[in-house]
């Protein structure tokens, strides 16, 4: 097997630097075909073009969309794309604490399960994905999960671009209402990953941020766990799928 040339890319996105190290024939052999793919499609429909990307927590997915919309603004014959996430679709915290759900014959609050596919608004994804695709002016805005804040600040970012690359954990989950949100999503792209592999990286995020690793464990347990099982099991109907291997690059695999 030949030798992985690794290279480190830093850019900027709204002020902030971005810092990725990314396998070279990975960029040249799996990334540019996906956003060439995207470019026809556009050129081909003349209508904005959503990719949505589904993956488990820990598999990267948020500094990849963010590459790839460098990428397609740096390489000639792309068309410029635009990196979204769907973290602002959360409910507002204040709505997560007043509202509850029952596990185990219990009654708890929804802010227990942040981040699980019960604690998003997808009336309002859907709302949003279809003036997205009406609309003919740009003055479109997303919102976007504020960690400063803990909350989601809406109408945050313009969209701007005539393809959008939007990354989230429940895209392509085949339960309603999120089965129904596939009409909007122009190609589909899932990323896997090995569950212990991703029980490893959440667990050590967990204690970088502060928690102990009792603390993170039982987390992991009662959230995280469910989540990534949840994706990896529930998620259907992509166009192509990409698996995450322990190094962090990625491999296109058959379904």
């Amino acid at each position: 097997m030949a030798k992985k040339e690794w290279t480190s890319y830093t850019w900027e996105v709204n002020g902030l630097q971005q810092q990725a190290q990314y396998n070279k024939t990975t960029v040249e052999g799996l990334f540019m075909p996906l956003l060439r793919r995207l470019t026809f499609l556009y050129e081909e429909k003349k209508e904005r073009v959503i990719l949505f990307m589904a993956a488990p927590p820990a598999t990267g997915k948020s500094t990849l969309t963010l590459f790839l919309e460098k990428l397609s603004r740096e390489r000639e014959g792309l068309i410029p794309m635009q990196a979204l996430g769907l973290d602002g679709f959360h409910h507002h915290a204040a709505y997560l604490s007043a509202h509850t759900f029952r596990r185990d014959g219990k009654s708890l609050p929804l802010s227990t399960i942040k981040g699980a596919p019960e604690t998003f608004d997808a009336a309002k994804l859907a709302a949003k994905l279809k003036a997205v695709k009406d609309a003919k002016e740009d003055d479109i805005y997303w919102p976007v999960y504020d960690r400063s804040i803990h909350d989601v600040r809406e109408e945050a970012v313009p969209v701007t671009e005539k393809i959008l690359l939007l990354e989230g954990n429940w895209l392509l989950l085949k339960e309603e209402p999120w089965a129904s949100l596939r009409s909007y999503g122009d190609y589909a792209l899932l990323i896997r990953a090995n569950a212990s592999l991703l029980r490893e990286r959440l667990i050590a995020r967990k204690v970088q941020g502060g928690m102990s690793p009792e603390a993170a464990e039982k987390f992991y347990l009662a959230s995280d766990s469910r989540n990534v099982e949840r994706v990896l099991k529930d998620s259907g109907s992509p166009n192509e799928i990409w698996e995450m291997l322990t190094d962090n690059d990625y491999v296109q695999v058959a379904e």
